[in-house]
């Protein structure tokens, strides 16, 4: 009986490694109405920054990113195609944080940064990586990728700006912290209607919905550069050491 319990072994490896691997597949399929912007193999339909170096790349079957693009301009990896109106997901995963923040601050629900009894703000130290979703062409409108305690998802460049209302403040900060252990896959799905952003991070709605006054009508997605070394190699910021697939959008009418 145990030989021939032994013998099955094999064949019942491959029929879960069969399984697997077709589960895999599955994963590869848009969902109903999307259409892929990134094929697995290379990066097609996406402008590597000139001279990178090839530091953006494709590494068993997602897009990865070191930090460390050679190109003299913009760093980040920019789509090929503009967009106006639509529903983009997103599988994305911070690889490491080998950078200490020293200067991370207690955010507020309403935006605003938390102070201690002197009035001076509140700021932690934390192992941070850094990178982004930039929509509509401009990396001021991005939904933020990072380890702040806040929580991924957040509209950074629309929170901290002098001229944004209290109300559109407290709408471009996440409602909460939905981003899942450093390393592991997260997911987005970000809507863009009009002038109005809503993000969804791993099935929580994080921001319900910020109207930006000056969101433009269109334009590209890029994924986001951030981080940099001094010449002892030691990273001087949040790097963003981190990967995409299965990137799905959907064009609303």
């Amino acid at each position: 009986m145990l030989n021939r319990y032994l013998a099955l072994l094999p064949a019942a490896g491959f029929l879960l490694a069969s399984l697997a691997w077709a589960v895999d597949k599955d994963n590869d399929k848009a969902p109903e109405g999307f259409v892929s912007l990134f094929n697995g193999k290379d990066l097609s339909g996406w402008t590597i920054p000139e001279g990178d170096g090839g530091h953006w790349k494709v590494v068993e079957g997602v897009i990865d990113y070191d930090a460390a693009s050679e190109s003299a301009g913009d760093k980040s990896l920019w789509s090929d195609r503009a967009y106006g109106d639509f529903v983009l997901q997103v599988d994305w995963r911070l690889k490491e944080a080998p950078f200490i923040n020293k200067s991370i601050p207690y955010i507020l629900p309403d935006g605003t940064h938390a102070k201690d009894v002197h009035g001076k703000e509140l700021r932690l130290p934390m192992p941070d990586a850094d990178s982004g979703v930039f929509l509509r062409g401009d990396g001021r409108f991005q939904a933020n990728i990072w380890c702040w305690p806040i929580g991924s998802g957040e509209m950074f460049s629309i929170r901290t700006d002098p001229k944004t209302t209290p109300d559109l403040r407290a709408a471009a900060t996440p409602s909460t912290q939905a981003d899942k252990p450093l390393g592991e896959w997260n997911h987005f799905e970000i809507t863009v209607k009009g002038k109005t952003v809503k993000v969804a991070l791993n099935g929580k709605t994080v921001i319900a919905g910020a109207t930006i006054p000056d969101l433009p009508a269109r334009g590209k997605l890029a994924f986001q550069h951030h981080g940099s070394k001094n010449k002892e190699g030691a990273w001087v910021g949040p790097p963003s050491l981190v990967q995409f697939k299965n990137i799905y959008i959907k064009e609303l009418k």
